[in-house]
């Protein structure tokens, strides 16, 4: 046993000890932090633009400081880029994490000396909670590899900027340096189908034990490997044991995933953003992920039905109800206040608080009122992918079909399938079915002869690869969206249709 693994064990308690303190007040924890932010927002142009000196409570709060997306803070973020001091938080930011959204363009999210540490100690405690939980820890003094952005900055007025992975890896703690892989000059490379090969010369080989990234880029990775070399992963790294991943549902992609490796090995979820480290995997056991209540963010949670009204109910931990479909809004100590991410989630525990995260806020199609959500389409295909288990899926997104050339409207599933199932008809009456069960507005609407029963189109292999590399968005973080209200990204796949 190496000097890691040895010294894991204790950290693990120490860590798990700590949570459990925390996790038992969530209501005075959430509302320590929450006096930590007023003290400084009050110090802040944001904060004197906003009466903040007002602010005496989160009732107070809730009046002074108006929920927005990123488009609201714009203007305080260029007065940054020109140097201006204590603006959205005291001080200037340590880093901006640059960001190409999936609901709008690029965002420059503040990272802060206050926020940094967060970041990486919520990455480190995720796999301290498995060590705890597991009692294995041998994969540390192994090669662990952290599929990443470029750690390259550049700067933007008086602050540097560059991917939140790749600002993460400045900070990768000295003692897994030496047994981290890619190396930094392979992880600086731009191209990312030639930074993919790079990875594998330098993987190959390699005791390589935890592997962490977005499961499709991962996928990527896993198929070329197996392409050079003729072998499932689990006989080209037989010490493989740990799979990281974060960005999107794991459930579409676990069964290629799984036969792609040989195996089924453990994993943990994490749910790290821009704007702040947000939740992770606590448990092997456990369904969600722990909501990180001790992490420098006051979070605020509206109902997702009244997310668009003028002036939505606005939540505190304690007032949140189970199964419930929330938007996310975050108060940081970057400087973000009242600013929604974008992300609908729902708690599945609240002894402690876990979390899954069902979609996005502005990720949902209502042409006709029956507002789909990315949870129920995922739900289904998951459904329809164990009625057919022969097939496989590599990716799939979703978007109506208002004005078809014939027929009544419909939902059009595009689908790029590893391995296709012995029927596409019949798994296309599947999905559907489940759909209708899964969702009563849509079952209505099928019923009341608004619309027809969904339409599955099959795409090539590579087709969301080969899609993301004509819009210049191959590999790191990028992620096509699972569902869409409009037809921007369904009439580019439709030219991979089989």
């Amino acid at each position: 046993m190496g000097i890691r693994s040895l010294l894991a064990k204790p950290f693990a308690a120490y860590i798990v000890k700590d949570i459990k303190k925390w996790s038992s007040d969530p209501v005075e924890t959430q509302f320590t932090v929450f006096g930590s932010l007023i003290s400084n927002l009050k110090k802040t142009a944001f904060g004197k633009d906003k009466n903040a000196i007002e602010i005496k409570n989160y009732g107070d709060f809730k009046k002074n400081i108006p929920v927005q997306d990123y488009e609201g803070f714009v203007g305080y973020i260029e007065r940054i880029k020109k140097g201006e001091k204590n603006v959205l938080w005291p001080g200037l930011p340590t880093y901006f994490a640059k960001t190409s959204g999936t609901t709008s363009g690029i965002k420059y999210i503040p990272l802060t000396k206050e926020s940094v540490p967060y970041h990486i100690n919520s990455a480190r405690n995720a796999i301290l909670c498995y060590v705890n939980e597991t009692g294995k820890s041998d994969f540390l003094d192994k090669n662990l590899i952290f599929i990443s952005g470029s750690p390259e900055l550049d700067l933007k007025g008086a602050v540097p900027y560059g991917r939140l992975s790749g600002i993460v890896n400045h900070h990768v703690p000295a003692y897994l340096r030496s047994n981290q892989l890619p190396s930094y000059e392979t992880n600086c490379m731009e191209d990312w189908e030639a930074k993919l090969d790079k990875i594998i010369d330098e993987t190959l080989g390699k005791p390589m034990s935890l592997i962490s990234g977005i499961p499709p880029w991962v996928q990527m990775y896993f198929d070329r490997i197996q392409a050079r070399t003729g072998k499932k992963i689990k006989d080209v790294f037989p010490q493989f044991e740990l799979f990281i991943y974060g960005g999107v549902n794991f459930e579409p992609y676990k069964a290629k995933l799984f036969e792609s490796i040989g195996k089924t090995i453990p994993s943990i979820e994490t749910y790290p953003a821009s704007e702040g480290f947000i939740a992770y995997q606590d448990s092997q056991k456990e369904e969600g992920l722990l909501l990180l209540l001790n992490n420098g963010i006051f979070y605020e949670f509206i109902p997702t039905e009244e997310y668009y009204n003028e002036n939505p109910t606005r939540l505190h931990i304690g007032e949140v109800e189970l199964g419930k479909n929330y938007a996310l809004i975050l108060n940081t100590n970057a400087g973000l206040w009242g600013y929604s991410i974008g992300d609908t989630i729902k708690f599945v525990s609240k002894s402690p608080y876990r979390i899954v995260v069902t979609g996005r806020v502005k990720h949902f199609i209502s042409a006709f009122g029956e507002h789909v959500i990315g949870e129920e389409v995922e739900k289904a295909m998951q459904f329809a992918m164990s009625v057919f288990p022969e097939s496989e899926l590599a990716e799939f997104t979703v978007a109506p079909q208002v004005t078809p050339k014939e027929g009544l409207p419909y939902h059009e599933w595009l689908v790029e399938f590893s391995k296709m199932p012995n029927s596409l008809e019949a798994f296309e009456k599947i999905l559907d079915q489940r759909m209708t069960q899964l969702n009563v507005y849509y079952d209505d609407l099928i019923k009341g002869s608004i619309l027809r029963p969904l339409k599955l189109t099959a795409l090539k292999n590579n087709a969301f690869i080969d899609y993301m590399k004509s819009i210049g968005k191959l590999g790191g973080q990028n992620k096509v969206p699972r569902l869409s209200n409009d037809r921007k990204v369904a009439d580019q796949l439709e030219k991979y249709s089989i």
